[in-house]
């Protein structure tokens, strides 16, 4: 085999590799029965290729309180994701960065309902303060 074939081969197998383990990503959503923009957020998570498990709860405080979501930084739905919590309708972008980066921090979150976000219809109405929390407090990370 010569060496620009196997330089390509190496290539391929790299891009097919790291593909794959985009792929292989999985999350558990936890939401209440009755939320259809949590289920929403949960399609759209799925089209970008994670594999997410719906999780319908009456105790999202109990996930909350369990996760080390900041009082006061709740929103519609959490999510356990590579380790971190994602809390609310946050932005894909800001997901694709704690997964880019890996910080050391418990997870990120937009509290409350933002329309304009994923799986929350209209157009955005103002920046998406997304905030990192660790230790049970938040910060800001991110202005979408």
């Amino acid at each position: 085999m010569s060496r620009p074939t196997a330089l390509w081969l190496t290539t391929a197998l790299l891009t097919l590799t790291g593909t794959a383990q985009a792929e292989a990503l999985e999350a558990r959503l936890y939401k209440s029965p009755s939320c259809g923009c949590c289920s929403a957020y949960a399609r759209q998570l799925a089209e970008r290729g994670v594999d997410v498990e719906v999780v319908e709860t009456h105790d999202l405080g109990g996930v909350k309180q369990a996760a080390g979501v900041p009082y006061g930084e709740g929103a519609c739905h959490t999510i356990e994701l590579e380790g971190y919590v994602i809390e609310g309708h946050v932005p894909f972008a800001a997901i694709d960065r704690l997964l880019e980066e890996r910080p050391d921090i418990d997870g990120i979150g937009l509290a409350g309902m933002p329309v304009g976000t994923p799986g929350m219809p209209g157009p955005q109405q103002a920046p998406f303060e997304v905030k990192q929390f660790d230790d049970r407090r938040a910060t800001p990370w991110m202005t979408l």
